[in-house]
């Protein structure tokens, strides 16, 4: 790792129509106690609505410059900035998330101390709009659906790209994101770098923070993308296994929530009051039958959903 004792680095966001958490992570940025002309800001625009005024929004800030990916998908976006980045090191992040003012500093360390670095999966700390009254989805995302990086990282040997780090001559070795995924594509990148002998490491010290959603139509975008970045991921494995996988799914989702509802009820203690566990029981049933309904959907030969 000598050539990155002093490394430069490129932060690469993708942005769909959120502009205005964008800015919230822009600002952030500006802020960062890493040397400022030692790294860059590559927003990649992929498809927002003209209203969303991208251009005007970026040229703001001093680190940042734009660039458009018209293939949907984050994966792509992300592509489209790293063919641009210039940096020795890359560092990936989402258009909602803020990062911590010592992020890079704290990412870069992480990388010049790990020999064979492949990447570093940051710690990913979830928020609410008013932490005194929480919704049931948010409640629902903290306990259900977070982003337990280190899990991860130390376990499935990928890292969600809200926070990632990594080596631009890693990317060169195994590759950039697929592209024709609308998610699970920093699983499947994170666990080719792995299967190439590179070391993932779990950063507590490298943070973002990153809002849970807030309603049940942000929820609902939520699950079909996740849902559909999973059908899609699997249909690039053989026949027999496209097929286990499409019952196995339907089943688990369609009977889990029923099973769920009596712990919800009886045994969970991080939920505090009987309205919440009714509430958060709720929001189980409605994202397990999306995502039953969007495994038909899809096994009917409709594309997945961006998000």
């Amino acid at each position: 790792m000598a050539e990155l004792s002093l490394p430069f680095v490129s932060v690469i966001i993708p942005v769909f129509n959120d502009a205005k958490r964008l800015q919230r992570c822009l600002t952030a940025l500006e802020q960062q106690t890493y040397p400022p002309d030692l790294y860059e800001v590559i927003v990649v625009d992929n498809g927002s609505d003209a209203t969303e005024n991208l251009v005007e929004l970026v040229q703001r800030f001093q680190h940042a410059t734009l660039t458009h990916e018209s293939q949907p998908g984050s994966y792509a976006a992300r592509n489209k900035g790293i063919s641009l980045a210039k940096g020795t090191a890359i560092a990936f992040t989402d258009a909602d998330c803020i990062p911590a003012n010592d992020w890079l500093e704290q990412g870069v360390t992480l990388l010049l101390q790990t020999p064979n670095v492949g990447l570093i999966g940051g710690k990913i700390q979830c928020s609410f709009v008013d932490p005194a009254r929480p919704t049931a989805v948010e409640l629902y995302e903290s306990l259900w659906y977070p982003l337990p990086q280190q899990e991860f990282v130390e376990k499935h040997h990928f890292a969600a790209t809200a926070n990632v780090f990594t080596v631009a001559s890693v990317i060169q070795k195994v590759g950039g994101f697929d592209g024709t995924l609308k998610s699970n594509g920093d699983r499947e990148w994170g666990q080719r770098v792995h299967q190439a002998g590179y070391h993932l490491i779990y950063g507590e010290t490298v943070e973002v923070t990153h809002p849970a959603r807030h309603n049940l139509p942000e929820l609902h975008r939520r699950a079909r993308r996740i849902i559909g970045g999973r059908y899609d991921l699997h249909q690039k494995t053989p026949f027999w296994q496209r097929q286990q996988f499409f019952i196995l799914t339907v089943a688990q989702y369609s009977i889990a929530p029923m099973i769920m509802l009596g712990f919800n009820l009886l045994g969970d203690r991080r939920l505090k009051t009987f309205q919440q566990k009714l509430q958060v029981s709720g929001v189980m049933f409605f994202v397990s039958y999306v995502y039953v309904w969007e495994m038909f959907r899809l096994k009917c030969g409709s594309p997945s959903y961006r998000g």
